[in-house]
């Protein structure tokens, strides 16, 4: 309130910032997290966050795949957004291996600052941050390990969705219950609903375009309810983002819809069509959809031996440095947890 009230320059800084939304979103973090935890403790914590988050970013950039700057969620956690998606799964590994390293890199940080200064907060702070880490090094996707698992060994999916279930019961932690069914349903979907033949989705845009070709021609106006095949062609850019251009003829219209995923295109249409009159004459509101089915690239989880052995070495290793840290701060911090 006293920033909205008195701080319109800060206010204004941040907003339009390079780094405004993290600003702004670890301020709200902070707070949310204060209402339960000491104000030294949620500033820590949320720092930790963002170091973890920050190793996805560097790891991104090593990559050359661009990314949005983490975003904070109060209660869970934080997240930042790809640009542009990995092409095979040691990309993606490589990523997800980045958050929970630097994390924990964090974490020993402040295990020292606890270790030089006896400080009760700073072993508080490092036992949350080795275990946090460790929790995302759950073979569950779209927690790290789950990423990470997809350089390895896919098997371990099925570790994560039945020993990572009685982990998420043992912590009792609703938001990773949560997490931990939308993986398992995620599974259900790929492996046996849509096992034989890919999963069908859709996606639908709206155009505006002028309805005077057609007075011109002579042909008489749609009505709303008008619905038509289109035809249609389909491209994908060199970042591998997918697109339709569907066509009207009589209409003199193209239009371009993106697709979220890549897919097979089985057919696009119109659903429904609004008359609008404008100053230059009607015009037609046409809402088109594009049905699809997901494309799933077998070649995505080719990797090379070599590969998978540094991946399932680098996340056992790192797995158990986090559990024997943490071993160790409960003894050295003498906490109660």
């Amino acid at each position: 309130m006293f920033i909205l009230a008195k701080g319109k320059s800060l206010l204004a800084l941040l907003k339009f910032g390079k780094f405004g939304g993290v600003l702004i979103s670890m301020l709200l973090s902070v707070g949310a997290y204060a209402i339960i935890y000491p104000w030294q403790f949620a500033i820590g914590f949320v720092l930790l966050i963002f170091v973890h988050e920050l190793g996805h970013v560097i790891a991104a950039k090593q990559k050359g795949l661009p990314v949005t700057a983490p975003v904070f969620i109060p209660f869970l956690g934080a997240l930042i957004s790809m640009k542009k998606h990995p092409r095979d799964a040691v990309t993606e590994a490589y990523m997800a291996y980045g958050g929970p390293l630097l994390g924990t890199i964090g974490a020993l940080a402040v295990f020292v600052a606890a270790y030089l200064t006896d400080s009760e907060l700073f072993y508080s702070l490092a036992y949350v941050g080795f275990f946090l880490n460790l929790l995302n090094l759950l073979p569950i996707h779209p927690l790290d390990g789950g990423r990470i698992a997809t350089a390895i060994s896919r098997w371990l999916w099925l570790i994560g969705l039945i020993g990572g279930l009685f982990i998420i019961i043992y912590i009792r932690s609703i938001l990773f219950f949560i997490i931990w069914a939308m993986f398992a349903y995620d599974l259900y979907k790929k492996y046996v609903k849509h096992r034989h033949h890919g999963e069908e989705r859709f996606v639908t845009a709206s155009f505006l375009v002028s309805a005077e070709p057609l007075i011109e021609q002579g042909y008489l106006i749609p009505g709303t309810e008008h619905k038509r095949e289109l035809p249609f062609v389909t491209f994908s850019d060199l970042d591998g983002q997918q697109y339709v251009r569907v066509m009207w003829e009589s209409l003199d219209f193209k239009g371009t819809v993106p697709l979220m995923h890549q897919g097979l295109i089985k057919r696009a249409h119109v659903t429904k069509l609004d008359h609008l009159q404008k100053e230059t004459g009607l015009h037609l509101m046409i809402h088109c959809q594009i049905d699809y089915t997901l494309y799933q690239n077998d070649k995505y989880y080719d990797v090379p031996v070599a590969s998978r052995w540094k991946f399932g070495i680098a996340y056992v290793l790192l797995a158990g440095f986090l559990v024997g840290m943490m071993a160790l701060v409960h003894r050295l911090g003498d906490l109660n947890v």
